[in-house]
């Protein structure tokens, strides 16, 4: 096996994953082998409905260890889970065994809804990947070549934010952020860093702006790492600012992934930052209201498979 495989964990059964998946692999010449890990029985009914001929051929973890699996070609390894309840950790279990055995480095999950999946154990599957290799220091990274954003509370119900961020935990994240650039994109990224408050202003006698966020950079600047501000996250979105980073870093998941949807719509991709693996998804959730339809814009996946590609 010269190439890494890429495991593919199409996640909730109603959702847009298989269409935006087959119209990826119609339009996109895929290097590394990939592999499907989902219902054999779900995968026919989606490849009749969308009437997909590419071949796609069943194996077994064995033959992974054996390594016998080619490049440019599409693999699946059949979930025939008896509680559905239980599917989708079924699929995402049989990855990370894949993954701790050192089979593969690259994992794309499709949109999982989290309400139903995770009932509250977890506040994301950024959260639950990261548990299952328990790994405590990590990101969310939405990428783009341009500009990305990284929260620093992830899917945090927005009254338990200001309590959440601490001078250590933005710069942990930073830190991350910095490291993954330079590793992986042999860049040294300029960060700007948006503050909590309207403005990096507050009524009240403690502003985190001040208080927290801004000794949290001067730190890091300390540390060579290119970090700046508080800015206005009311302003630092604009044209001739954006210019100036490569990755804005906000306090909360809405503060920067609202903007840059706006900006880059679905071309983007979600990186888990600082697993022992590349972990991606596509920047968009089930859509359950476009199943069946076949509108649903693929760019997310495509861009989720060729940035492991080239890896």
């Amino acid at each position: 096996m010269s190439s890494s495989p890429i495991l593919i964990v199409p996640g909730e059964k109603k959702s847009i994953f298989f269409e935006i998946f087959f119209k990826s692999i119609n339009s996109k010449k895929f290097i590394s082998p990939l592999i499907l890990i989902c219902s054999k029985k779900i995968l026919n009914k989606e490849i009749k409905n969308f009437r997909f001929n590419i071949k796609i051929e069943l194996i077994n973890l064995d033959q992974i260890i054996k390594k016998r699996l080619k490049k440019r070609r599409l693999y699946i390894i059949d979930i025939n889970s008896h509680n559905s309840k239980t599917y989708i950790q079924d699929c995402f279990s049989l990855a990370f065994k894949i993954i701790k055995q050192g089979l593969s480095n690259k994992l794309i999950n499709g949109p999982i809804n989290k309400t139903k999946t995770l009932r509250k154990k977890h506040l994301g599957m950024t959260e639950y990947v990261a548990k299952n290799f328990n790994q405590k220091k990590f990101a969310m990274l939405i990428y783009n070549d341009n500009l990305s954003v990284c929260p620093i509370t992830t899917h945090l119900p927005l009254k338990l934010v200001s309590k959440k961020i601490t001078k250590k935990l933005v710069i942990e994240k930073i830190i991350i952020i910095n490291e993954f650039y330079k590793k992986v994109l042999g860049l040294k990224p300029k960060i700007g860093v948006v503050g909590l408050n309207p403005h990096c202003e507050s009524i009240l006698k403690f502003n985190e702006d001040t208080k927290v966020i801004l000794p949290a950079i001067k730190l890091l600047k300390k540390k060579n790492i290119k970090a700046s501000g508080p800015y206005p996250a009311d302003t630092i979105f604009m044209k001739n600012n954006i210019k100036n980073f490569d990755v804005i870093v906000g306090m909360y998941h809405d503060q920067v992934l609202a903007p840059i949807k706006t900006l880059f719509e679905y071309d983007a991709i979600n990186i888990t930052i600082g697993l022992p693996f590349f972990r991606i998804t596509p920047d968009h959730g089930p859509n359950e209201m476009m199943v069946g339809k076949g509108k649903s814009n693929p760019m997310s996946l495509i861009k989720a498979i060729s940035f492991l590609d080239k890896i």
